[in-house]
């Protein structure tokens, strides 16, 4: 597979919509459909040689048996859905910065250890080359909700078998879904 070129289609607000058109390796051409959270990728390199846009929080209560996962009414689909506390990282701050505002922001607890992280990864791959940094660790405090007027967050503790039942019956996000998985079966 060769890469030709890419056009940028529309802008948004927060995303970019580009035509991505790639030689195959029987000779034809296919144009590819994509978003971007980068404005202005005009190369190659641009689709992927850049920084992580967000950090995704998996966090766990202080004794470790509890994970915090936010139910979040989402807008694309039009329906609640367990998520990881996330959001993106603004201009001048890394990952550990925008760990700690995201996870006040969405749910009012602070941010007391990290204790791993996972390195980039890519939220939609399927349609965007839009990047992650996933930080493990440990919160304490009240939940007090989101302070944000534009989402719809309901932050919550949940043991392993409560996570057990919420995966038999409820919507999940990729990644949660799967780390929550292999968490609930320890």
């Amino acid at each position: 597979m060769k890469f030709e070129n890419i056009d940028k289609k529309e802008q948004g607000r927060f995303i970019t919509r580009y035509d991505i058109t790639y030689t195959m390796n029987d000779g034809n051409q296919k144009v590819y459909e994509m978003i971007s959270r980068d404005k202005d990728i005009k190369s190659f390199d641009e689709l992927h040689d850049r920084p992580a846009d967000a950090v995704v929080l998996i966090m766990h209560s202080e004794d470790g048996e509890r994970i915090l996962i936010n139910k979040e009414f989402r807008l694309a689909p039009g329906e609640w859905v367990y998520n990881f506390p996330a959001g993106l990282i603004d201009p001048g701050e890394d990952y550990k910065m925008a760990a700690e505002r995201e996870l006040r922001e969405e749910t009012g607890l602070k941010l007391i250890a990290i204790d791993d992280y996972i390195g980039e990864s890519y939220s939609a791959v399927g349609f965007s080359n839009e990047k992650n940094v996933c930080v493990v660790g440990r919160c304490t405090g009240e939940i007090t909700g989101s302070d944000s007027a534009v989402e719809e967050i309901e932050a919550g503790w949940y043991t392993r078998e409560e996570v057990r039942e919420l995966l038999k019956t409820a919507r999940f996000a990729a990644r949660t879904q799967a780390y929550c998985y292999m968490w609930s079966k320890e």
